[in-house]
């Protein structure tokens, strides 16, 4: 896997470019989506789960899964990550009723701040956050990256870059900022 921020040839490759490497069985492709994704997939698990142990083994059965079928993901029905949250919340939910759970799982939702009613406004809105990111400097996007795809509070992201726990504050809000700017 690439360490963040390292150029790879499939950093900018489109999602249906990289699926379709995947399905060729090309591991850089794979590993560019599993870098993209991973952070979404287990996030979404660990949200349902509670459990980061089985978050983790969900996060490898979604891209095992990913890996082995990749041709199950049909990009004219929505994006890549939409389908993985889905099936990642379907298959956490499915280990939550195996172990007989008190609460119900369908309780579980997904929050999003986007309106996501049809597959064009959530890809606008995808490419806009896309944008909005990749035009901010280094730092601020790890920073974002950090708390929002690996769930990381501001207080570890500091520990993590060894970086004052203010200066991590000021990046994750300036960048909440300009992407408040960019929907508005």
């Amino acid at each position: 896997m690439a360490h963040a921020g390292a150029l790879t040839p499939y950093a900018a490759a489109s999602d249906a470019t990289l699926v379709a490497r995947t399905h060729a069985r090309d591991q850089g492709a794979f590993s560019a989506l599993y870098d993209r994704y991973s952070g979404i997939v287990y996030s979404v698990a660990l949200r349902v789960v509670r459990e980061p142990a089985n978050a983790e083994d969900i996060l490898h059965e979604i891209f095992m899964q990913l890996w082995r079928k990749p041709e199950q993901f049909e990009a004219a029905r929505g994006s890549l990550g939409a389908w993985l949250s889905v099936i990642t919340r379907n298959r956490a939910i499915d280990y939550i009723r195996r172990q007989k759970p008190q609460d119900d799982p369908e309780d579980v939702y997904l929050a999003s701040p986007v309106d996501l009613q049809s597959e064009v406004e959530r890809n606008t809105a995808m490419e806009k956050v896309q944008q909005v990111l990749q035009s901010m400097p280094e730092a601020q996007r790890k920073a974002v990256e950090m708390a929002f795809f690996e769930g990381l509070t501001h207080t570890d992201i500091a520990a993590k870059t060894g970086e004052p726990l203010g200066t991590i504050k000021s990046r994750i809000r300036s960048a909440l900022l300009a992407v408040r700017k960019a929907f508005e």
